[in-house]
């Protein structure tokens, strides 16, 4: 009786003893399978993060010179000529286009006849050149959104493939108990620990990518609004100089 109980009381204290590496290496093969998804989710999360943050500071760093080249420049050829000296500048790539399809233009059939003998020429297709800068802010926008589709699906399915190991995780304590006869802390504790231990590492996974996700989103809408912006200042100074009488 005595050795008995001795055993068991080993058995216990074995049992208690055992760390969160070793459930992991103890773990069911699809709990491990699970833990290793969820860890690849979280490191690419982390290096998207790291990604997209840089990005974020090298465009909005990239604007603020290109948006004061822009006020003091006395003609817009003169701000494309120096269009190299802002590659960061998401601002200076919807200027770029907008240029090009206003020079287009004044190139073709749409430069209108004046009675007047202005120097400026009056250009009709006012459509195109919005319909241009409109394309080019999306592509921005679409620019900056890459990759963060990722960050949204981890931040949502990964508490659930954390559930999916915990479940699991459990049904191997029932499992265990089926076969033993006995619910000791020694049968059912490495099926609940491994259970925990995907719950822990999904949310591990989630919550960090949800939160970037929104900051990133936030900072998107931002930059969305100071590209409209520009964009009706730059059809705004078009209007007043090209299209005159639209």
């Amino acid at each position: 009786m005595i050795s008995t109980a001795w055993a068991a009381s080993d058995t216990v204290k074995v049992a208690a003893d055992l760390g969160a590496w070793h459930a992991i290496s103890s773990a069911s093969f699809i709990v491990q399978l699970t833990l290793l998804t969820l860890v690849v989710m979280s490191v690419v999360s982390w290096a998207i993060m790291a990604q997209k943050r840089k990005q974020f500071r090298t465009v909005e760093l990239g604007n603020i010179p290109f948006e004061e080249k822009f006020w003091k420049a006395s003609s817009l050829e003169e701000v494309h000529d120096n269009l190299k000296d802002y590659p960061d500048s998401n601002l200076a790539a919807v200027f770029q286009l907008g240029y090009l399809e206003l020079k287009k233009i004044a190139e073709s059939s749409l430069l209108a006849s004046t009675s007047d003998n202005s120097e400026a020429p009056v250009l009709s297709g006012i459509d195109n050149l919005q319909r241009s800068l409109r394309k080019a802010i999306d592509l921005e926008v679409s620019r900056l959104e890459s990759r963060l589709i990722f960050l949204a699906t981890t931040g949502s399915v990964g508490p659930f493939v954390g559930l999916f190991g915990t479940v699991w995780g459990i049904m191997s304590s029932f499992q265990k108990i089926g076969q033993t006869g006995s619910a000791s802390l020694a049968v059912v504790a490495p099926g609940i620990a491994e259970a925990l231990i995907a719950t822990g590492v999904g949310l591990a996974a989630a919550i960090p990518a949800t939160i970037a996700y929104n900051a990133f989103v936030t900072r998107i809408r931002k930059q969305e609004l100071a590209l409209n912006n520009f964009a009706s200042d730059f059809l705004n100074l078009a209007k007043r100089n090209f299209f005159k009488g639209q």
